[in-house]
């Protein structure tokens, strides 16, 4: 069972309760139980804009029930849905990149080692870049998903909507041999991607997906193969995503009960820093964007639908001192009192920071 299991929750046109995820019955075959009662009449399924997804949530872990999209796999860990007017982006999965152009390819093939040197250039951390796995990851979702026509979209949390691009995030579960399969944890363990934490540990599957991913290490399957045309570099990203989700784990536990401590990435953000406005409170979220300007620097930290809130200094040299120049797309605390400014048709709401301690950074592992 995850680690959190199913959490119960009333779904928008059925009232029917998540029970809690089962086990498999094998090891290779990981299913989840459907709802406990489904509806006796079949049931059309959903036409949900993307702009409108947070609609349906009312505090359900359940999107819906729609039609794969003819082409539904974009690559391994984004498909597409009939009725939803954007990819969705599969949650705790990283599949790697397939090529675009031909040139790519051609490197790839002739020496793919340094194909991979000149991809990662002078970056501090690992980066995405199309490989051979990664058409391998794509071949892999179309495989799972050639015989399926309907799949259930379901949230990990009910506020986590959208993810750091704006995407739907979803879990996406289909019927395998009359029983719902949960294609995330099925494509970690097939080796086609790692448990991708780097937003934060799975609510509902942590267990399962650590099981997968152990099981597919082991058999040194997909890119656990030592023979794989993969990055080969997933001991370092992982230790850098786990950094990452520890701290966001860690705020999520010191949140609870706590009102004043608002995750950014939650549909609601904005609505409840309005109503602490003048008010302390501690957010956390990832950096989107630093710009220096003459009188001021301001950080932009990333809510859904691509926007963002800003911290001020005012004072250079407590954004110095604060260390948030090296963090940029990183997560972030930043504890201080809700304001509003206003500047001609212009208002948002910010937080000032005076002072550096008002800026909690996460312990992340060595930049290379």
């Amino acid at each position: 069972m995850g680690q959190r299991g199913f959490a119960r929750a009333t779904y928008i046109w059925i009232a029917v309760s998540l029970v809690a995820c089962d086990r498999p019955a094998t090891a290779e075959t990981p299913t989840v139980e459907a709802p406990a009662r489904r509806a006796q009449k079949s049931r059309k399924t959903r036409t949900v804009p993307a702009s409108r997804v947070a609609e349906l949530q009312n505090d359900d872990l359940l999107i819906g029930e729609f039609r794969l999209d003819p082409h539904p796999v974009i690559d391994g860990d984004t498909i597409r849905v009939e009725g939803i007017d954007s990819s969705i982006r599969l949650i705790a999965l990283d599949t790697e990149e397939r090529f675009h152009g031909k040139s790519d390819p051609v490197a790839a093939s002739e020496d793919f080692a340094a194909y991979l040197q000149r991809k990662r250039g002078t970056s501090t951390r690992p980066v995405k870049a199309g490989t051979p796995m990664g058409e391998r990851a794509a071949e892999f979702a179309k495989e799972f998903f050639g015989d399926i026509e309907v799949v259930r979209l379901e949230r990990d949390d009910p506020k986590e909507v959208y993810g750091f691009y704006g995407r739907p995030l979803a879990y996406a579960m289909v019927k395998k041999n009359g029983r719902w399969t949960l294609y995330n944890v099925e494509c970690v363990r097939a080796g086609m991607s790692p448990y991708f934490t780097k937003y934060g540990y799975s609510r509902r599957f942590h267990n399962d997906f650590m099981d997968a991913e152990a099981e597919a290490k082991r058999r040194q399957r997909g890119i656990w193969d030592p023979k794989a045309q993969g990055y080969g570099d997933y001991d370092e990203r992982i230790a850098w995503w786990n950094s990452r989700a520890e701290f966001i784990r860690a705020f999520e536990h010191e949140a609870t009960g706590h009102a004043s401590h608002i995750l950014l990435s939650h549909y609601d953000a904005a609505e409840r820093l309005e109503a602490r406005l003048g008010e302390d409170v501690t957010v956390l979220s990832t950096v989107r964007e630093i710009r220096h300007f003459k009188s001021l620097v301001r950080v932009s930290l990333a809510m859904p639908s691509r926007q963002s809130f800003p911290v001020i200094f005012f004072d250079r040299s407590v954004f110095e001192k604060s260390g948030v120049s090296k963090y940029a797309n990183e997560p972030i605390r930043v504890r201080g009192r809700v304001e509003r400014y206003t500047k001609g048709a212009y208002s948002t709401l910010q937080i000032v920071a005076n002072d550096p301690d008002q800026i909690v950074l996460p312990e992340l592992p060595p930049i290379r």
